[in-house]
């Protein structure tokens, strides 16, 4: 089999206007289909039906030290709820803060404290000339997005097999007082799927950051979410390698149930050392009397522990695996040897990256819309919303039925053969 590259320009044009058919007979079937972001399948959230039977008008509302979780207080969160996310997050209880239901939020306004209050009584980042964060690229959209939304300055870092390129993080983080933060997806990363090695997390915990209020935002939203029993990614507990290398209040660690329960109406937590936690803790008690405990109960006795988090995340997987089984064929299927795209192959976590052709991304992506599908943005998983190669595009395979999801597949390589070759003849 011939690359495109290889093609002489009379086959091109042939399969161009072979192409451009399909393109024509397919746009003529009208199809509305959603593959942009990474939510839950209705199949996934039908499945936790029963998490509404944890409490009811019966129930004992209080918590195992004999608070009223129906009444105000408990700052940090019930010891309880601690535990659970302390288990998930593989961190004392005593490190963690349950805030309410969203890690993005938690982040939000901790970059938001950071700004206003300053890092454990740091200069306040608003009246500093220059704040820059690092940016692991590509990446999550929405980490991006708070950073620019504060104006803080977002330094491109590139994701190599496994992990950030630790070379260029050393570079700036050791010796720019003004490099405040980085982003990180350590576990199965948004878009990648990629794990951070041993030797990655321990360089990261080693910095010797030129800034005294520099953070590492260690986001594990994917901690537990794997495709397989016997194909699993391991990631070390970074807390733990931060206080061995002697920065025990470098990191911010985060953690939600929003895809492990119900996106939006899950629990999220904040792990982070004694120093940060009591920091933390004099600002937020300005901010609110405590979170909603009631929700914090009924994960705690929906699950009883964390093994029953475990073993529920099994039932995602076998709702998941299939699709995203069926993403890696049908890509290899259709475009494997063809040398216009490659794509990786995640065991865990919600999405698959593919690479086009430079310069191919924006154009895929608006043939698919034109379609009838709809991916996330070109350009949406590197800060500013400015993919330098333009050739990055996220796949989420998540929430369509299955059925669905072989259509939109079908659209996305035909518009990624069409554009490849468009781009060749030109």
């Amino acid at each position: 089999m011939k690359t495109y590259k290889e093609l002489s320009k009379e086959e091109l044009e042939a399969l161009k206007k072979d192409l451009s058919a399909q393109y024509e007979d397919v746009k003529g079937k009208g199809l509305k289909l959603n593959m942009a972001r990474g939510l839950p399948s209705a199949e996934q959230l039908d499945m936790e039906a029963d998490f509404f039977n944890t409490l009811n008008p019966q129930s004992v509302f209080k918590s195992e030290a004999g608070i009223d979780c129906r009444n105000y207080g408990e700052l940090i969160g019930i010891a309880e709820a601690r535990k659970l996310m302390g288990d998930m997050m593989e961190v004392d209880p005593d490190n963690i803060i349950v805030f309410g239901n969203s890690s993005l939020n938690i982040m939000y306004d901790t970059v938001c404290r950071s700004v206003v209050h300053g890092v454990c009584g740091s200069t306040p980042w608003c009246k500093l000339d220059k704040v820059k964060f690092l940016c692991p690229v590509p990446g999550y959209d929405r980490h991006f997005a708070i950073t620019e939304q504060f104006g803080i300055e977002m330094i491109n870092i590139p994701m190599k097999a496994d992990g950030p390129d630790m070379d260029l993080v050393e570079q700036y983080v050791n010796n720019d007082a003004a490099v405040k933060g980085i982003w990180c997806v350590p576990k199965y990363s948004n878009p990648q799927g990629i794990t951070y090695s041993e030797e990655v997390c321990k360089r990261m915990a080693a910095l010797k950051p030129a800034a005294e209020d520099f953070r590492i935002f260690w986001d594990n939203a994917y901690t537990i979410h794997h495709l397989y029993d016997d194909k699993q990614d391991n990631l070390p507990e970074i807390m733990n390698l931060c206080a061995q290398a002697g920065n025990p209040d470098m990191v911010y660690k985060f953690c939600s149930t929003s895809k492990v329960t119900f996106p939006g109406s899950g629990v999220a937590a904040m792990a982070a050392s004694t120093k940060n936690i009591e920091f933390i803790k004099k600002i937020i008690t300005i901010q609110t009397i405590g979170h909603d405990k009631l929700n914090q109960l009924r994960h705690v006795r929906y699950f009883g522990s964390f093994d029953g988090m475990v073993q529920h995340m099994k039932k995602h997987a076998a709702i998941l695996r299939p699709k995203f089984e069926l993403v890696l064929s049908e890509l290899e299927k259709e475009l494997g040897g063809l040398g216009i795209g490659e794509w990786t192959k995640p065991i865990g976590g919600y999405f698959v990256s593919f690479q086009a052709m430079e310069g191919c991304a924006k154009e895929i992506v608006a043939k698919c819309k034109d379609l009838g599908v709809t991916l996330t943005g070109a350009g949406a998983t590197y800060p500013y919303k400015k993919d330098p190669m333009d050739s990055n595009i996220r796949i989420a395979p998540t929430f369509p039925p299955i059925d669905e999801l072989a259509e939109a597949l079908k659209v996305f390589v035909l518009a990624v053969k069409l554009t490849s070759v468009e781009k060749l003849l030109a």
